[in-house]
């Protein structure tokens, strides 16, 4: 690792635990080159219908507590 990278990694680890995971967003949306606006209209609008969709009731949400619960119980069953 590079001084300057050591650096850097030292000051970020200084940083609360949410400004690290804006810092590492940040990063990983720095190395995603260059965004195609059409598809960020079109995240855009499926965001926006998903939240209409619970917001309304048309669709309910799960607890995570059950989806962890249903996934590990998928993996003990493959085994």
């Amino acid at each position: 690792m590079s001084p300057k990278l050591e650096e850097l990694y030292r000051a970020a680890t200084e940083l609360s635990e949410n400004e690290r995971a804006e810092l590492a967003g940040l990063l990983i949306e720095s190395l995603d080159g260059r965004t195609d606006d059409n598809v960020e209209a079109a995240w855009a609008e499926e965001v926006e219908r998903r939240v209409r969709e619970v917001d309304t009731g048309q669709v309910k949400t799960i607890p995570w507590e059950q989806v962890r619960a249903e996934l590990f119980g998928r993996l003990d069953h493959e085994d």
